[in-house]
């Protein structure tokens, strides 16, 4: 390993704090990459140290750093035309929201002038979350500038009474709703109601809005609920609070195809909206065709006790993909993919990259809006969406602290990479009570086959947490990374070589906890249950014994996520109570 000397950090530091990006500090001092700016950045607190900068001042900083270069490349001159039209463009809004500002109070110092002078003044009071200033216009060109094509369908749609809309992950339509509430809000002063399954997933509504407001149009807003200037009150309301169908306006309801009791979801969401003033909105990823919401998003729940109903068809997948349609029960269905998002200006993901990752059943899931028949999978999904829990209740565990869990023993689990996927290695807490339940603290994903490079990380995370075993696959470049593991984990890492009994084992293992309800995780990470829906039954190809398969294939990736957490339970024996409690037990294995 490289020995640098403390001269030499000394200079790193000083262009960090100049704000110097690492990959230019590595360029300017000839290091071998910028890893090691990264490294000391992270150990030395270096981020402490630099001191809070406005936007303006960020992009006047940046511009001076470049101007300073004598030979500029291309890359620098296209970036500083970059920051001037930015910069002009941060201007502009500023100045119009000054001279907005400035034409009110000139107004109302003309008011206060005609008003009776005998009367004593009065302090004008200073208005909370104050969006007087607001116009149709402010929007109208925001939307314009900053939304995808897509984002600009759904708005030009808001005035659909109901819009059931199935997405694909990640392509900022919760921000999107976030704007558009705000935006109906200032605009009509109606009530906007945010419905999620938990308190925590409401709050992100809240967050967007914040954000939104102050950072496009210079208003801050606080409170919760927020009262707008107008009158208007935005709401971010939870599923289990028994109050949350007291109230009403115009609703949004997020992630309906992940939440554990829909019945109970679309109950209170009816009580909210029964006026025909109020607009109610549904978004959600796909999960599984065995969801409570399955039938709803289809209509069959429409059609349920009709036999006229029975006979009427329903847009077709591709046809609702197409800009939407009114179906016939009133609803406006739309869907929206990934490769619809991209084909409408979205630049945020790379689709081959998540081809990549996922296997072909949990791709389509998470980003091609196709539900996941479960008929044939270990687990069912009803049992998987109860593992999902909001891991602000873990208050044992600190992700930003030196030692995030503390001395207590943590499991690891890691599955390799095979040709184009990634590793990944899990973190897992054991219970220590009957109480308790397992816990996945961590996910982490690796990309490409340097196994050494993985072996430094895990020795890294082992710094941070008190692991006790740790499960490695060691076919392909597991193998290298158990080598490479030797001097820090030798008393903790197991090799698992895989054979139809390990295999067998494995999967029974992660059945018997997830049937008995005794592990949790992230509910938020939703490539879990999509990973371990891809578990399906099969045969031996001498169709002589059963086994278990989740897609693996070096062209399409595995269920990665799965095999890592089922290699941490690995160490907690089938038989931990004498008896498992899964169905899925050891004589289905028999030939």
């Amino acid at each position: 390993m490289a020995k640098y000397s403390e001269e030499l950090k000394g200079v790193v530091r000083a262009l960090y704090l100049r704000r110097y990006t690492p990959k230019e500090i590595a360029s300017e001092l000839n290091l071998p990459n910028a890893r090691i700016v990264y490294y000391w950045a992270e150990k030395y607190n270096w981020a402490d140290l630099l001191s809070f900068e406005s936007t303006e001042e960020a992009i006047e900083r940046r511009y001076q750093l470049l101007a300073s270069r004598d030979n500029k490349t291309d890359l620098d001159l296209k970036e500083m035309d970059m920051l001037i039209a930015h910069a002009t463009k941060l201007r502009a809004q500023s100045n119009k929201h000054k001279e907005k500002m400035a034409s009110g109070q000139n107004s109302r110092q003309a008011d206060a002038r005609d008003s009776n002078d005998d009367e004593p003044r009065r302090k004008r009071k200073y208005k909370k979350n104050d969006i007087s200033s607001l116009t149709q216009e402010d929007f109208d060109a925001w939307a314009d500038e900053h939304l995808f094509e897509y984002q600009k369908h759904l708005r030009r749609n808001i005035g659909q009474l109901v819009r059931n809309i199935l997405k694909s992950r990640q392509i900022g339509a919760t921000w999107y709703f976030a704007f558009e509430a705000f935006e109906n809000a200032v605009m009509t002063g109606d009530p906007q109601i945010f419905l999620s399954a938990s308190k925590a997933q409401a709050e992100v509504f809240r967050s967007y809005i914040v954000n939104i407001a102050e950072q496009y149009f210079g208003i801050t807003l606080t409170g919760n609920p927020i009262r707008l200037s107008n009158g208007a009150e935005l709401r971010f309301l939870s599923t289990n609070k028994n109050t949350a169908q007291s109230y009403s306006g115009h609703l949004y309801c997020d992630e309906y195809f992940w939440v554990p009791n829909f019945t109970k979801l679309n109950e209170v969401a009816s009580a909210m909206a029964t006026h025909d003033k109020w607009r109610t909105t549904y978004f959600s990823t796909p999960s599984a065709k065995t969801h409570q919401a399955y039938p709803f998003w289809t209509g069959d729940e429409w059609k349920q006790g009709s036999k006229k109903r029975t006979a009427i068809k329903f847009p077709t997948f591709d046809e609702l993909r197409d800009g939407g349609r009114i179906c016939p029960d009133g609803q406006w269905r739309y869907v929206i993919t990934m490769e619809d998002a991209i084909a409408g200006g979205f630049n945020l993901a790379n689709i081959e990259k998540l081809r990549n990752r996922y296997n072909a059943a949990t791709f389509n899931m998470l980003y091609m809006c196709v539900f996941v028949d479960s008929k044939d999978s270990v687990f069912s999904f009803s049992d998987l969406e109860a593992c999902g829990v909001e891991v602000d209740t873990w208050q044992d565990h600190n992700p930003d602290a030196a030692r995030p869990f503390g001395d207590r023993p943590v499991w690891g689990g890691f599955d390799p990479a095979r040709s184009g996927d990634l590793s990944c290695f899990v973190i897992v807490a054991p219970p220590m009570f009957a109480v308790e339940k397992f816990r996945v603290l961590k996910v982490i994903y690796w990309k490409g086959m340097n196994f050494r490079y993985q072996a430094k990380q895990i020795e890294q995370l082992f710094k941070k947490y008190n692991f006790t075993y740790l499960g490695v696959d060691v076919t392909g470049i597991g193998q290298g990374v158990f080598d490479n593991i030797q001097h820090f984990a030798m008393r903790v890492a197991v090799a698992i070589r895989y054979d139809l009994n390990t295999k067998n084992q494995l999967v029974l293992k992660a059945a018997d906890v997830v049937e008995s309800q005794r592990i949790e995780w992230d509910k938020n990470l939703k490539e879990i249950p999509a990973s371990f829906m891809s578990v399906r039954r099969t045969t031996t190809q001498s169709g002589n014994a059963m086994t278990f398969v989740a897609d693996r294939s070096q062209d399409t990736g595995h269920a990665e996520a799965f095999w890592a957490i089922t290699h941490a339970l690995h160490n907690e024996p089938l038989n931990y109570e004498n008896k498992p409690k899964s169905r899925w037990n050891l004589r289905n294995k028999a030939a």
